[in-house]
């Protein structure tokens, strides 16, 4: 499971695998062996900053320029990982969360003005499973971690203003397995009920745990 080295936290694939995510540094579908989060705070990103560069100089100077990397402010010793097991199929889920740029889907929140590296929250997952996928299984696995994320955000209740959140602004989910030929991964097969079962319990306990982390701050702040 995941090393935490700060402002590092790793996820070790464990071999090389196909990879599909839209993270920060290397997006789409590319081939890697770990999944990295960099943990920012307001002093790491400037406005005028250029983040891509700036992560992927910091990737490269760990000698990680092969990895797919996640940018996130939350505290990673407050990471969160599930493993779910259906029949033969196995899928392990690595997420940070925070909730403070909240939105729920097809409306959006005004953040204006907002410090991204103090106050903007995300959730981040890291899905690996074990049976070999083509693209397509790929495509249809990131749709079911999806539909877990929100599924999960949703029970949580957590209120914006124009309804129950569904995620946040800046969420990103990076799906890795062997590369294979199945084409299918959806919610009828065992690999679609550990993907979702994986992601929803990762994602809520997570945002359970941001609830009380953020509870606590604001009433320091008070």
């Amino acid at each position: 499971m995941p090393t935490l080295s700060r402002p590092w936290l790793a996820f070790d694939l464990g071999e090389e695998m196909r990879v599909l995510s839209w993270a920060v540094h290397r997006p789409g579908f590319v081939t890697a062996s770990r999944i990295l989060w960099r943990e920012v705070h307001e002093d790491d990103l400037p406005r005028d900053l250029d983040a891509e560069t700036w992560l992927a100089s910091e990737l490269a100077a760990r000698g990680a320029s092969d990895a797919v990397a996640f940018l996130t402010s939350r505290d990673l010793a407050r990471h969160h990982c599930k493993t779910a097991r259906v029949e033969d199929v196995t899928a392990d889920a690595i997420i940070t969360i925070g909730l403070s740029n909240a939105e729920r889907v097809g409306s959006r929140e005004d953040y204006t003005g907002r410090d991204w590296g103090k106050d903007w929250g995300t959730i981040n997952i890291a899905l690996r499973v074990d049976q070999p996928l083509s693209d397509i299984g790929l495509l249809e696995a990131m749709s079911v971690a999806t539909e877990a994320r929100t599924a999960a955000v949703h029970d949580l209740g957590h209120r914006v203003a124009t309804g129950i959140a569904t995620g946040t602004g800046t969420d990103c989910i990076a799906v890795a397995a062997p590369p294979g030929h199945m084409p299918y991964a959806g919610k009828h097969t065992a690999l679609g009920e550990a993907i979702g079962k994986a992601t929803y319990d990762a994602v809520l306990e997570g945002a359970r745990q941001w609830l009380i982390d953020d509870t606590e701050r604001r009433s320091r702040a008070s």
